[in-house]
């Protein structure tokens, strides 16, 4: 059966500081590079069959990618519509802030200049509709972001609201997920 494979980037230090990353472009740590570099390993000793890796041009997903390839060979290319989504006036702020809980919870949202989660959903679905279409002739590692994870999750399961605004993966982590067969 195809699948594809995602990841989250490295740590930022707004990821140590609990705060939104967003669009805003920000780094990873020393330990968020050490994490891309185990990454590419485990995808070595697991001999996870990657043709392509796709990721976000936001330099955290970026370098996680280019490291990952690195190490294992896997050709990268930059993938625009895994940029994560734009929170607007939430970007920096907690993640764990009560107003941003409340408006993410909020589908068609624009966070007071950002993206609604609407949009995001359509062109992440869009992208993975296509990776669909060519299942079995490749298979690629998606390297992107928490709020693109949500997505990519919701288009292989269903999934409640509250559900959805709660999930997220850690950094570095990799995550298999099957295409359909009909």
């Amino acid at each position: 059966m195809a699948h594809l494979y995602f990841t989250r980037h490295g740590q930022t230090i707004w990821n140590v500081e609990n705060k939104i990353c967003g669009a805003t472009d920000i780094a990873l740590t020393a330990f968020g590079r050490e994490q891309a570099q185990i990454l590419g390993k485990q995808i070595l000793e697991e001999r996870l069959s990657i043709d392509e890796i796709l990721y976000s041009p936001l330099i955290r997903a970026r370098d996680t990618a280019l490291a990952v390839a690195e190490i294992t060979g896997i050709p990268a290319r930059e993938e625009r519509r895994l940029t994560e989504q734009n929170f607007g006036k939430y970007e920096s702020t907690p993640r764990d802030g009560a107003e941003f809980q409340e408006a993410k919870k909020s589908f068609i949202h624009h966070f007071e200049g950002g993206e609604t989660m609407l949009h995001l959903a359509q062109r992440i679905y869009n992208l993975l509709d296509e990776l669909r279409a060519q299942a079995g002739e490749k298979t690629y590692l998606l390297v992107a972001h928490n709020g693109i994870a949500r997505v990519v999750h919701s288009y292989f399961y269903d999934m409640g609201n509250e559900e959805y605004a709660a999930f997220g993966i850690r950094n570095c982590e990799i995550r298999e997920y099957q295409f359909g067969t009909e």
